[in-house]
């Protein structure tokens, strides 16, 4: 395929690597595995959306099934992904008004490829053609594998027994919204089961809408703009408001450039193609899309990729709104969730991203607020570079196998703020395992659930309730800087892992409650260390860990009230003995309430511990498991 030609406003191009990817074709048949490697799966169908006390995050009625399962590569980029996907059409038409065929639809009359039947004007032949004026009417294209440039410049079309703009047939048409103009289209109230053109403007065809004017559409029966192969937008102002989905694109919509303003009864910008694997995705290179969604934001069959232009999503009312029925994801992509540049916000009362296989965050801005999980990933999410901020969710960040080697992110969850589970159903337990967030489900040994943290910054907040960090498998730190604001009630913990937790790098620091205290793995590499305080400390209290001869190794302040602290560092030994106080200040740059530097003149002790013997602390679990020793 050759490279996509996204280079409308400016919007980045992303080009494709000469080496060819293999893609799994979506059909049907064997369940999903996770043994050994992490293989891809597509939901065919969601059901009920799942409640943020289960902490599940796909249907319960729904069915992983894959034709042929491959290993997938969770840090595939934008382009990589995008060069396994079927090129969309974005060159752009260019015309001259005074070649065009002129229709006037106020007074329309038959010219050259120009047919007038009653309230039905209809194009039937290759050729560009200036349409201006009102009609209580139909504008239809009829043009068997004929390309066909349609210019509005200042048209009224409402048509009450059906669609206002109908392309029947065409090799692919070109939607151009004349400069300054505005446009409208308004469709009938309603549309028979088997209706096929049951949008405000549908299309049979390949179509591209571009140009600097504006359209306004009002799906009064069912969607907005609809077509049944691919779908374009490169520019002009789209306002579109629909009783049901927004945009469709059945084969594929492709944003590059243009502001496009969707508010919708169901999804806001989907695609369907569930058929064949190069097709069914929503792809944003540029431009500014705005969605209030009564379902899904944006809905991909395949894949929902982002690396340019600005993406704001309210889906289902909001994080704060309550479950219902209806899938009313920010984000959904079967295959793969991208993001990798733009910027993102989203705000939805299920997953604010979700994915029933990969999401890699890549680069960008993304701020995200869910009634559910902030990112969902049944099989792999990773996390590479750009700032990730999850402000409110039930858990921050889900999946089998969780990676982050770069980016700066800020998660925060009322439950877990990072939680690693196997299966659909984010329980992270598999059958006969343990209760949700128990800590103590199937053996973690054979259950391919991993967290890996290499590199980048992790700053996560948790509630009273949840675990900083959940991992219903293994944890590895070889790299980067954690920071993990954890509980207060005692059944959880601000670290929790239920299989090894290896350090090899990196320095990682988690405060909170004490009863179910995880630390590193007293074998790792690195040197860690496990405090259990004297008594609680009071949320905003500096608290340094101070060597044996007085070289403060970290300064910290509370963010709510702590009696545990782990620490580990390529600063700490092994067989030293640590303090810690409280007092003092904190200096340099903080990341959340871990400064860069402190000073703890006048401090007092509160605890301490021997770097290495982790394990022997007051409430510690030892690795894979088992209930520890009540305080």
């Amino acid at each position: 395929m050759n490279t996509l030609r996204t280079n409308h406003d400016g919007a980045p191009e992303p080009t494709r690597p000469a080496r060819a990817r293999r893609r799994p074709w979506l059909m049907a048949a064997a369940p999903l595995a996770l043994a050994g490697t992490l293989l891809l799966a597509s939901c065919a169908s969601e059901g009920a959306a799942s409640s943020s006390a289960s902490s599940s995050s796909a249907s319960e009625d729904s069915t992983v099934t894959i034709e042929q399962a491959e290993a997938v590569e969770p840090g595939a980029s934008a382009a990589e992904v995008m060069a396994d996907n079927e090129e969309a059409p974005t060159a752009i038409a260019q015309y001259d008004p005074a070649t065009a065929v002129p229709i006037d639809l106020a007074d329309p009359e038959a010219a050259d490829g120009v047919a007038v039947d009653g309230d039905t004007v209809t194009v039937s032949a290759a050729g560009t053609y200036l349409v201006t004026g009102s009609l209580d009417g139909q504008l239809s294209v009829d043009a068997a594998d004929a390309d066909v440039t349609i210019v509005l410049d200042g048209v009224d079309i409402a048509n009450a027994d059906g669609a206002a703009i109908d392309i029947v047939a065409a090799d692919e048409v070109q939607l151009v919204l004349a400069e300054g103009s505005e446009n409208s289209l308004s469709d009938a109230s309603g549309y028979a089961d088997d209706e096929s053109a049951n949008a405000a403007l549908a299309s049979a065809a390949d179509l591209v809408i571009s140009g600097s004017g504006s359209l306004d559409v009002h799906g009064n029966g069912n969607d907005g703009i609809a077509s049944r192969d691919a779908l374009t937008i490169a520019g002009g102002d789209l306002t579109v408001d629909a009783v049901d989905d927004g945009i469709r694109g059945k084969d594929l919509v492709m944003i590059v450039g243009g502001a496009v303003e969707v508010t919708a009864g169901g999804d806001g910008i989907k695609s369907d193609n569930a058929e064949e694997a190069e097709r069914g995705y929503v792809a944003i290179a540029g431009g500014d899309v705005a969605i209030v969604s009564g379902a899904d934001g944006i809905d991909a069959a395949t894949d929902a990729v982002v690396w340019g232009g600005t993406l704001d999503v309210t889906a289902g009312g909001g994080a704060g709104s309550a479950a219902s029925d209806t899938s009313t994801k920010g984000v959904k992509g079967d295959v793969y969730v991208v993001v990798d540049g733009g910027t993102v916000q989203v705000d939805a009362s299920d997953d604010a991203l979700h994915t029933d296989n990969t999401a890699h965050l890549a680069s960008g801005e993304v701020t995200l607020a869910s009634g559910d999980d902030g990112v969902h990933a049944d099989v792999a999410l990773t996390v590479s570079g750009g700032r990730l901020t999850v402000t409110e969710s039930y858990e921050g960040l889900e999946a089998a196998a969780i990676t982050i080697s770069g980016g700066a992110s800020d998660i925060t969850g009322s439950d877990d703020g990072i939680n690693v589970a196997g299966g659909t159903d984010g329980s992270g337990t598999e059958a006969g395992g343990g209760a949700p967030g128990d800590g103590f489900g199937a053996s973690a040994s054979s259950s391919g659930r991993t967290l890996l943290i290499s590199g980048g910054t992790l700053v996560v907040h948790t509630s009273e309730s949840g675990d900083g960090i959940d991992v219903n498998g293994d944890a590895t730190v070889t790299g980067g800087t954690t920071v993990v604001d954890g509980p207060t009630e005692q059944m959880n913990g601000p670290l929790d892992a239920d299989g090894a937790f290896d350090v090899s790098g990196g320095t990682l620091i988690a405060a909170g409650s004490a009863r179910m205290l995880v630390a590193p793995d007293v074998d790792s590499a690195q040197a860690a260390v496990a405090v259990v305080l004297d008594s609680p400390v009071a949320a905003g209290t500096v608290l340094h860990l101070v060597a044996s001869d007085g070289t403060v190794v970290a300064t910290y302040t509370a963010a709510k009230q702590t009696e545990s602290v782990v620490f580990t560092s390529p600063d700490l030994v092994n067989g030293e003995a640590y303090t810690l106080v409280a007092g003092g200040t904190g200096s340099g740059d903080a990341l959340g309430g871990l400064s860069a530097s402190g000073s703890a003149d006048g401090a007092t002790s509160v605890g301490s511990g021997v770097a290495g013997e982790q394990d022997q602390a007051e409430g510690t679990m030892v690795a894979g498991g088992g209930q520890p020793p009540r305080p």
